[in-house]
């Protein structure tokens, strides 16, 4: 049936005539591919703002994965500002993970405030991870940046604690490979500390806290970073504890407790002696005993071999009761028993 109806259509329509509507259809279908493929409303856009880029310029942008928008519209802006931007650069920039758009606003801020800055750079600044347009704008507008309360402690001993506010510039020359906010920061805490340490008297800096200022500044701190120290501001200073007394107080402590230790050494030491002389007291107690023991032995035996008499130890033991009694009797007057017959 089909081809029954082309049939009948060819008889019908000149031969001519099919070929001019091929020929429209695949015009039109042309057409569509690259109304799709190629940007012609961006295209037109550059035409009437002066910019001059062909239309082979964006089939080939779109052929090497390059968003046309991003590219044409940034050019569009540095051509109304009067800079010499080349499509290429700008391209290439884009392809190495740039942000074309921020690069050509900062060169023109930096072309309005008279700043010398060149693409180079400032594609090298912004592909370094850093902001070049917020370089620019704080060239322009220095930037404060206040630092943490850093606590020191004079020579004297007491606690100052100072809080300042940093004004920086951007050096745009030394923002590629120069060191950020955070050292400049650090740099600043660290001189507060030394000239803290170096005064003889809290009263000192808390007499002229522009010291801290000079000193500071006299250190050339912004060397090897991105940023120019325009001034130091001394924003507050408190007193802090007197670390000075604490400290002595912590080692008169600790002074005490080896005291206490080597005393309560010295302690077990004698109750250890007194314990080692008791028992050598019950062992000489012992030795004595065993001694007497003896004494009966001996005075058997020389009753046996004829040595000691009867007579001789029964006077030795009249002898004995008689030194008891004496004893007795001196015990009972040194107790100084009341007299009866004294009254």
């Amino acid at each position: 049936m089909l081809s029954d109806a082309l049939l009948l259509t060819a008889n019908v329509i000149p031969q001519g005539a099919l070929i001019v509507m091929g020929i429209i259809i695949a015009a039109i279908i042309v057409l569509a591919i690259i109304l799709t493929f190629v940007p012609l409303g961006l295209w037109i856009s550059a035409l009437a703002a002066g910019v001059r880029i062909g239309i082979f310029n964006l089939i080939g942008m779109r052929l090497r994965r390059v968003i046309p928008s991003r590219i044409v519209n940034p050019l569009i802006k540095a051509t109304k500002a009067g800079l010499n931007v080349s499509v290429d650069k700008l391209e290439a920039h884009y392809l190495a993970g740039g942000n074309v758009d921020r690069v050509v606003n900062a060169l023109i801020a930096a072309q309005r405030a008279n700043i010398p800055l060149e693409f180079e750079r400032a594609a090298a600044i912004d592909l370094a991870g850093r902001d070049v347009l917020e370089a620019v704008q704080m060239s322009v507008n220095p930037k404060v940046l206040e630092t943490p309360k850093v606590a020191a402690v004079a020579k004297d001993g007491i606690e100052v604690i100072v809080k300042a506010r940093v004004t920086v510039r951007a050096n745009i020359d030394r923002l590629v490979g120069g060191a950020g906010e955070e050292t400049i920061l650090a740099r600043v805490g660290e001189g507060i500390v030394t000239t803290v340490g170096s005064s003889d008297s809290h009263k000192e800096v808390l007499e002229n806290p522009d010291s801290i200022s000079q000193t500071v500044l006299n250190k050339s701190l912004h060397s090897g970073t991105a940023f120019e120290i325009l001034s130091i501001d001394i924003a507050d200073v408190d007193v802090g504890r007197n670390i000075g007394a604490q400290l002595q107080t912590d080692q008169a402590e600790a002074d005490k407790r080896v005291s206490q230790a080597r005393a309560e050494e010295r302690r077990a030491m004698a109750v250890a002696r007194e314990q080692e002389m008791k028992a050598a007291v019950q062992e000489m107690r012992a030795k004595v005993v065993e001694a007497e023991a003896e004494v009966p032995k001996a005075m058997a035996a020389a009753l046996r071999e004829g040595k000691l008499g009867v007579m001789d130890y029964y006077n030795m033991r009249n002898v004995m009761a008689d030194t008891q009694m004496r004893e007795s009797i001196s015990r009972m007057g040194g107790n100084e028993i009341p007299d009866t017959d004294k009254k």
